[in-house]
């Protein structure tokens, strides 16, 4: 077989001996979905975790803590990990394929210090790991008789060998199905090939494309194939695939790649050529997907059964009976409380046994250890077996999947208030604890928009959406507690436009709501912007504001608003508590202000003002940032060179210095996270080559109590903050 692609090997460096990092995760626990859990054949204990958007971890036996091994990683695509491969026979060697969607890169990465640094080896195939079909596999598979020899099961393009461990890589010439090819822009993606399985000196290999053979099997290293006739009728999936100690194969079935839209399913067993329908439940309105088998028992978890919540079976038996883990199970998530608050089936709140159970383990070295995947956590249990109640705790320590949309450091009070995607929000009083759910009445799952009053932080808004098709009464709410408790907000409705009916307009999320530095006015910026100075008992327009202005609170004089006004291309003011509104000079302000509108409801905000100081206002316009200590009547440039994409503000380093500007952003080439503290002529870089987490920034802040400390909201990495001198 002639390799027709061998591209170079990038060394991407992680040292394991490197000082202390400065930086650390604002702990949550888990948070997102991770499709699989990965044993090494080679050594009891050694665990690998693959995420769909915030790269792999390794299990640290001493700690007991997972360890991140991609943080050195600035390719964002490289963050969605499609599949792992542990070496059978040397612990040492492990192999990632990575690449987040078929438009975006794809690479194997190869450690031989289980994962501690990589090579990184780009491929001509590309892959899904945070596309539908995520949870199916393992795609990659090592030659247990040649460990030099890798195989990949592709969505696209068939399956794919490697005769020198990952280097070089071309397509198996003796495999039958060649894929659907790479699906064309705007179209669903395949699910190709979903596993590659040695069992014993037998290869499997199962297809979910339309018209596909849906088993092959190889007893010749991969040369030649045949289908495998028989198993259950057509419509099913072969989604995933595992083998016993005795050489038997048990497959999960599924009407969908999932992990939505899955309404079906079945498990079969395969020994040698005969087939066995072993199924745990016929209906349910549910497929299967998570599978193992160890010690004699088999585990399958459930996808797609949302009322009840999806469930683990385990048979004694290689599937002639099974059990139903559910009913004698308890959850303790005292470790991760932010749990017990999420929806659960029913309408009620967790926690939740699960929902897209992807992944089951049964420990190799410890008989009756299962573990399982959900789409918010991981949970295990020391001993299935055991009769009686089953307590399943969260297995998440060192993990931080999450994507954050928004956050806010107060002037008084916990370190940080955010907002995240699917899980919420969350009060942050200690940074290095799991918080306590509080984002409820109404429960939104994503927070995309936080705002609190600069001289009452106890006082804060937000605004959210919920999960599509979700029914939902109000997106908006305040507390006046620092976020422990809230009361919802309803606008009234209201006509943008005379040829317009009315409604309201907060119902889909997209209405940003701002305080006043007393707490007593809120503004929220729907369509035509409406301001309540009772907290909702009363709305009503504003002088001076149009379609589309957002006014923004100063956080010091409660009298004080300021709006971008983009359809004269003006700023404007308001000195009355936001009853009206007047143009401003804004001399030396470039004309074009346009570049400061956005166009995402979870875009940060462009135009931001001092916490600690009246009047101080600074506008990221472009890639630039402009900043006006007098309200708006003049302006100048505070970013120098850099190429801004984000930016936050601190608390000055001396109280006539300005606000500390903290930025995502480019500086001579280079880009990362950056601090100035004056005005741009000088910067310093927060973030090294060891810490890029996938370049996957979204949103950053500095803290208006601490000199030096800055938070980053990353797209599944959490939040990021470190303190500085």
């Amino acid at each position: 077989m002639k390799a027709i692609h061998a591209a170079l090997a990038l060394l991407m460096l992680q040292p394991a001996a490197a000082a202390e990092s400065p930086w650390r995760n604002a702990v949550v626990g888990g948070g997102g979905f991770a499709p699989n859990i990965i044993a090494s054949p080679a050594q009891p204990g050694l665990f690998y975790l693959r995420t769909d958007m915030g790269g792999a971890y390794r299990l640290d036996p001493g700690s007991s803590r997972w360890v991140p091994l991609q943080d050195a990683n600035s390719v964002s695509s490289y963050m969605g990990i499609e599949s792992i491969a542990a070496d059978p026979l040397n612990p040492d060697r492990v192999w990632m394929a990575a690449g987040m969607t078929a438009r975006q890169p794809a690479a194997i990465f190869r450690s031989t210090n289980r994962g501690q640094d990589w090579e990184v080896i780009e491929t001509p195939f590309r892959m899904g790991g945070n596309e539908d079909g995520r949870g199916m596999g393992e795609r990659l598979a090592v030659d247990p008789a040649n460990p030099q020899r890798l195989f990949f099961g592709s969505r696209h393009d068939g399956l794919w060998r490697s005769d020198d461990a990952g280097t070089s890589w071309a397509q198996v010439a003796g495999f039958p199905w060649k894929g659907l090819g790479t699906p064309a822009e705007r179209q669903p993606t395949h699910g190709g090939v979903s596993f590659v399985l040695f069992a014993g000196r037998t290869m499997y290999a199962g297809i979910t494309d339309p018209g596909a053979p849906r088993l092959l099997r190889s007893t010749d290293g991969g040369e030649s194939w045949t289908i495998v006739q028989g198993g259950p009728p057509a419509g099913l999936l072969p989604v995933k695939a595992v083998a016993d100690e005795g050489g038997r194969l048990f497959l999960a079935y599924a009407d969908g790649i999932g992990p939505n839209g899955i309404t079906s399913g079945a498990v079969w067993r395969l020994d040698s050529d005969r087939w066995q329908d072993i199924t745990p439940q016929r209906q349910g309105g549910a497929g299967y997907m998570g599978l193992s088998a160890a010690h004699g028992l088999v585990a399958v978890g459930t996808v797609g059964r949302w009322i009840p919540d999806d469930t683990v079976w385990l048979s004694r038996n290689g599937g002639d009976s099974w059990e139903d883990l559910g009913p004698r199970s308890r959850r303790d998530v005292s470790a991760v409380p932010f749990l017990a608050g999420q929806p659960a089936a029913g309408g009620t709140t967790g926690p939740e046994f699960g929902h897209w159970i992807a992944g089951v383990l049964l420990d190799p070295a410890r008989p009756g250890r299962l573990a399982y995947v959900t789409g918010a956590t991981i949970y295990a249990t020391d001993d299935a077996r055991a009769p009686g109640p089953l307590t399943w705790r969260p297995w998440v320590a060192g993990i931080e999947q999450t994507a954050i949309i928004t956050l806010a450091s107060p002037t008084a009070g916990p370190p940080l208030v955010s907002g995240f995607g699917d899980i919420a929000g969350f009060v942050h009083a200690d940074l290095a604890a799991s918080p306590r759910p509080g984002f409820f009445n109404p429960f939104l799952s994503n927070t995309n928009n936080l705002d609190f009053a600069g001289r009452r932080p106890d006082i804060w808004v937000r605004s959210g959406s919920l999960w599509e098709g979700r029914p939902r009464d109000a997106t908006l709410a305040w507390s006046a507690d620092g976020g422990q408790s809230w009361q919802p907000l309803k606008v009234p409705a209201i006509r943008p436009s005379d040829d317009q009916p009315g409604k309201r307009h907060d119902l889909e999320g997209n209405a940003p709501i701002h305080v006043s530095a007393d707490g007593e006015v809120f503004i929220v910026c729907t369509p035509v912007p409406l301001r309540t100075p009772d907290r909702g008992r009363s709305w009503g327009l504003m002088q001076g504001v149009t379609l589309e202005d957002c006014p923004v609170a100063d956080k010091v004089d409660p009298r004080r608003f300021y709006a971008l006004r983009f359809n004269a291309n003006q700023i404007v003011a308001s000195t009355d508590g936001g009853q009206s509104f007047i143009g401003m000079p804004a001399t030396g302000l470039p004309p074009e202000l346009w570049k400061a509108r956005t166009y995402n409801r979870e875009a940060p905000r462009t135009l931001v003002v001092d916490p600690l100081r009246a009047g101080d206002l600074w506008l990221r316009l472009g890639e630039e940032v402009w900043r006006s200590p007098d309200g708006g009547r003049r302006f100048r440039k505070a970013s120098g060179r850099m190429k801004v994409e984000f930016f936050g503000l601190g608390r000055p380093r001396a109280e006539t210095d300005p606000a500390t500007l903290f930025v995502i952003g480019t500086l001579d080439g280079t880009r990362g996270i950056w601090r100035s503290t004056d005005e741009g002529r000088n910067w310093l870089h927060l973030n090294d080559d060891a810490h890029q987490w996938g370049g996957r920034f979204r949103v950053i802040s500095g803290d208006p109590k601490q000199f030096g400390r800055v938070y980053v909201g990353t797209d599944g990495r959490g939040i990021l903050w470190r303190d500085s001198d």
